[in-house]
């Protein structure tokens, strides 16, 4: 394992619009900024850009509210056009307390306002969604950059989640390409001769946090590169970080 891992924000990529190509914007602001892409480099990139480039983007203007939407908005203060919104793009809503809405989506988050976001969107009245297979966005990624530079890279997908029981919001993981999300030590020994047994690190999360501290939410860096982390390679899934209903113990 890598005592050193270095973080790089990549500045400099524009304004994404639908069916931009996300890994040639990459690759140009990498270049610009003198930047090489190396192999077992780790891309983070927010799933915002991600939306925009797959058209992921709704003009509330065009939403008509259900009875079901005006009832909760008027009951939880909220523009029931987003409400709509948000009851379309879950699978099922978990609570709805003091004005928030937290829902699972069909990708098996659960998240407030099941992924639906006005923040660093173009437009009054625009909102973004999630994209619809994260993990296929990262592959498409992982797989332009190989064709174009040839090199090995491994991509997340990450987004702002909250956590119960903590304050603040940290970014996490939600599609993956080119590595093992999870670091199982189950069945190790440690230091002192006892045997692991629940022991799972979550690394895809834990490295997209790490990215997020160069990112920021107001800089405009929606990219960045993790390098000198020694991952697991592999055609990981962003399903093996969902816990099962049978094993959820909250919702």
């Amino acid at each position: 394992m890598s005592s050193e891992i270095k973080i790089i924000g990549i500045e400099g990529i524009p304004e994404v619009k639908p069916g931009d190509n996300l890994a040639n914007l990459i690759i140009d602001s990498t270049q610009k900024n003198g930047i090489k892409i190396m192999d077992r480099d780790i891309i983070v990139v927010t799933h915002k850009i991600v939306s925009k480039a797959e058209g992921r983007l709704i003009d509330l203007k065009k939403i008509i509210p259900s009875n079901f939407a005006l009832k909760i908005s008027k009951r939880r203060k909220k523009d029931p056009r987003m409400v709509e919104v948000i009851l379309r793009e879950a699978k099922r809503i978990v609570r709805m307390e003091r004005g928030v809405i937290i829902a699972e989506t069909r990708h098996g988050f659960i998240c407030a306002n099941a992924g639906v976001d006005k923040s660093n969107v173009k437009g009054e009245d625009v909102v973004s969604l999630l994209p619809i297979n994260p993990d296929k966005s990262a592959k498409l990624i992982k797989d332009e950059i190989k064709r174009r530079l040839n090199v090995d890279v491994a991509v997340i997908i990450s987004d702002t989640f909250g956590r119960p029981w903590r304050e603040g919001q940290t970014n996490i993981a939600i599609g993956v390409s080119g590595l093992e999300p999870i670091l199982d030590y189950r069945g190790k020994i440690d230091n002192h001769g006892y045997k692991l047994k629940v022991t799972a690190i979550a690394v895809a999360d834990e490295i997209a946090s790490a990215a997020e501290l160069v990112m920021g939410k107001l800089r405009m860096v929606p990219v960045a590169i993790i390098r000198g982390y020694q991952y697991n390679k592999g055609e990981g899934s962003i399903k093996s970080l969902i816990r099962p209903h049978s094993r959820n113990l909250f919702s």
